[in-house]
């Protein structure tokens, strides 16, 4: 049954390709199904060629006076398009931007940390912008954030080239940093799998020596559990139980 059409919530279509009878011209150019040019033809006759061939007769060139069309199957014709269109996207380098902040009187713990996570993600190719957060009265002394980002960039000058220079905007001071061709040309592949590599060991590492900790605790704790209370023991031999002795002075009273 067909949906009314104000009730119809289907998107439009939006292949706009004309083929067949969407074909309104009264000639075209028509170009066989191995490539060959066979000449220009009345629309009706082009289409009664591609209907004997069992195929669809698709205008590739609008523009043209007359437009040009071509006898194909246009459904195997969709889907190869569809398939390189897939490869060329596939082969295409998807480019990030990380970010890390870092603020003008950064200690150097934090500096060392903040510059590995910098090093991590020039070796996965993004790029990293880097940025200096003033606050206060820190925005009357930029120069604090230019000694940061310049000691940064001649740290990192073998993983990083400068694609923009410090620059200060309102309260932050920002930097572009983008691998370098050493990067780009893989010569850090090798670092960049061993260091995941290692924080995927220590992590496992980590984890068995957490359950190691707590296996042993428990069997720490279970003969304590389980001891039985200590049984005491009789006074005599044969069995009996020995009476208490009498004291001296109730022995006196006698």
């Amino acid at each position: 049954m067909p949906v009314p059409r104000r009730f119809d919530r289907r998107p439009p279509e939006r292949d706009t390709t004309r083929l067949n009878e969407r074909i309104r011209v009264p000639e075209v150019r028509v170009i066989g199904e191995d490539g060959k040019q066979i000449g220009v033809m009345r629309t009706e006759d082009a289409l009664r060629y591609a209907q004997q061939r069992d195929l669809d007769l698709v205008e590739v060139a609008p523009e043209s006076r007359p437009p040009v069309t071509r006898v194909l199957d246009y459904s195997k014709y969709k889907y190869e398009q569809a398939q390189k269109q897939k490869a060329a996207r596939k082969h295409q380098q998807q480019i990030t931007i990380r970010e890390i902040k870092f603020r003008p009187k950064i200690a150097e713990g934090d500096y060392a940390t903040k510059k590995g996570h910098v090093e991590r993600f020039l070796k996965r190719r993004d790029k990293v912008k880097v940025t200096i957060m003033f606050r206060g009265r820190e925005v009357t002394h930029p120069e604090r954030g230019q000694i940061i980002l310049d000691r940064l960039a001649e740290e990192l000058a073998d993983l990083a080239v400068i694609e923009q220079r410090p620059n200060l905007d309102g309260r932050n001071m920002t930097m572009m940093l983008g691998p370098s061709k050493a990067v780009l040309a893989g010569q850090f592949d090798k670092d960049r799998d061993q260091g995941e590599e290692g924080e995927d060991v220590a992590a496992a590492g980590g984890a068995d020596a957490a359950a190691a900790a707590e296996a042993a605790g428990s069997a720490d704790a279970a003969p304590a559990a389980e001891a039985p209370a200590p049984v005491p023991e009789p006074s005599s031999t044969d069995g009996d139980v020995a009476q208490p002795e009498p004291s001296r002075a109730a022995a006196r009273s006698r």
